[in-house]
């Protein structure tokens, strides 16, 4: 079963082929599987260019950064991660792999904070954060909060405010690696931190998004929460990939299959 659901959208087919197409270009379309090739990236640059429009990113290991961005079009963004997936507190070596992926052309870093010290220390989360921020040459920081792994409300909102007071310029809920990835109630955590604190920061849902109802009701909880002029692809993104084929469905009014997908 998929982690949203909604009893249908209340818009006519019309309308709901329109917010499909919306939502394809807020899709960071993502591969990190372990057994990932540069054979799949090269797949994954071409689906990134849909018959309803481009995505707004692929979403790739470090290793592939170099080769994305010669092979894909300029106005598809190459975001990558960093201290994946394990969220160690390693800085220096989470410093070497931010290096090494703005200088193979990374257009965004998607970081994992040091979740398990959240609970305790949560400075280190926002020193951690604002350091690899400054290294990001001006590119937009994703601080993936991991928040499956942080098992109650309060510790999801100190992992929040920490990454925020970090400079973060997106809040992302998940590295789609663990059991509990994006949660409507994780992600009206975050979201709900991100509207007081007013900077107009991102926000990401990740992990076990399939079907197109389970993106649009993200989208709405956004809107409801920040504004129905928050969810620009700028500031809200899903991390996905099996979700494009039902998206693309719903866009173009074809039949639509059974909601599965990885990530």
């Amino acid at each position: 079963m998929s982690e949203v659901s909604q009893e249908g959208t209340g818009r006519s087919a019309a309308g709901d082929a329109e917010r499909a197409t919306q939502l394809v270009a807020r899709l960071d379309l993502t591969n990190l599987n372990d057994d990932c090739s540069e054979a799949d990236v090269a797949g994954l640059i071409k689906r990134a260019e849909t018959p309803v429009g481009p995505v707004a990113a692929i979403c790739i290991w470090p290793r592939f950064v170099a080769f994305a961005r010669r092979e894909l079009s300029p106005h598809i963004r190459v975001a990558t991660v960093v201290n994946f997936p394990h969220g160690g507190d390693d800085v220096e070596a989470t410093l070497d792999e931010t290096r090494q992926a703005i200088g193979d052309g990374a257009d965004e870093i998607d970081l994992v904070i040091a979740y398990e010290r959240v609970a305790e220390d949560p400075g280190f989360v926002e020193a951690q954060v604002r350091t690899i921020k400054a290294h990001c040459g001006g590119r937009p920081l994703k601080a993936i909060l991991e928040t499956g792994k942080l098992y109650d409300e309060a510790t999801i909102e100190r992992a929040a405010l920490a990454a925020l007071s970090g400079g973060a310029d997106f809040l992302k809920t998940s590295t789609g690696k663990v059991e509990i990835n994006a949660t409507p109630a994780s992600a009206r955590i975050l979201l709900e931190a991100i509207a007081r604190d007013g900077r107009g920061v991102g926000f990401k849902p990740a992990g076990g998004i399939k079907t197109f109802e389970d993106a649009d009701a993200y989208m709405t909880l956004a809107e409801t929460i920040c504004g129905t002029d928050y969810p620009t692809a700028e500031r809200f993104r899903l991390g996905a990939s099996g979700v494009l084929a039902d998206l693309l469905a719903v866009a173009e009014g074809r039949e639509r299959q059974s909601g599965k997908g990885g990530y």
